[in-house]
């Protein structure tokens, strides 16, 4: 790539079409993938968590080291959060009795905490101004924790609230319609309305996923985690295989 200044290359994809499909579709394979390793191989919440959790930091770790933008490194880190925070959230949430409801504010205020952290310490939190090792540091936490908290939430609203699998995906489908409405149309900070996305297409994911493998009883199609979580694992490959993906611009 020629560049026309020093300004280091982000190294975090620009956010197109593209990344909101893979997003979704990663999410989805973090939820049945998470689900197989601790439901469907009955190693629990928690065991399955430390496999994931280990798995994440190689991942972050390789993806903080790498010297440029590499599509395939970046999401496999994004697969590795959504599956360590898919189990963790149940952990949370069933294991330790917490609940959705106090999961999910209890994971919303670590969230904000994150992102206000990480501005007061880099002065943004704009997507190409993650090219530093410091600032991707800041980015794989926040990101730890919107996925997880998407879990939680994603929960909360099929199980409890009692709107079932299809009916919390139609909320916050719209609720991510509204988003891309606002980006379209208003003036609001760009910045804000993709975090505001990046959170939501978690719980999206979310139930989908569920919806994919569980119970026909319980409002799923009780498809096999294992095929669930390969059939979309070979989509995000084959999106990165067949479509380029660039490195985000680091003007900000």
């Amino acid at each position: 790539m020629n560049r026309t200044d020093d300004r280091p290359e982000s190294k975090v994809p620009e956010v197109t079409l593209l990344f909101w499909i893979l997003k979704v579709a990663a999410t989805t394979l973090g939820e049945t993938g998470g689900d197989a390793v601790s439901m469907s191989m009955n190693l629990g919440y928690l065991v399955a968590t430390a496999i994931f959790g280990v798995t994440f930091l190689a991942a972050a770790g390789a993806q903080i080291a790498a010297g440029k933008f590499s599509p395939y490194l970046y999401w496999t880190t994004i697969v590795a959060t959504t599956t360590v925070g898919t189990t963790l959230a149940d952990f949370a949430d069933r294991s330790l009795g917490i609940g959705y409801p106090g999961g999910t504010a209890l994971l919303a205020a670590l969230l904000v905490t994150s992102l206000a952290v990480w501005h007061r310490a880099m002065g943004t939190v704009a997507v190409g101004s993650v090219s530093s090792p410091k600032s991707e540091v800041f980015y794989w936490v926040t990101i730890m924790f919107s996925q997880t908290l998407g879990t939680a939430l994603g929960d909360w609203t099929a199980d409890t609230a009692g709107l079932g699998y299809l009916g919390a995906a139609a909320v916050f489908g719209a609720m991510l319609a509204v988003l891309a409405a606002a980006y379209f149309w208003t003036r609001i900070s760009r910045t804000s309305l993709f975090w505001a996305a990046f959170v939501l297409t978690r719980p999206l994911g979310a139930v989908v996923g569920d919806f994919l493998d569980k119970p026909v009883a319980s409002g799923g199609l009780a498809l096999s985690r294992y095929s669930a979580s390969a059939a979309l694992l070979v989509f995000v490959g084959a999106c990165l295989v067949l479509f380029r993906q660039r490195a985000a611009s680091t003007r900000h």
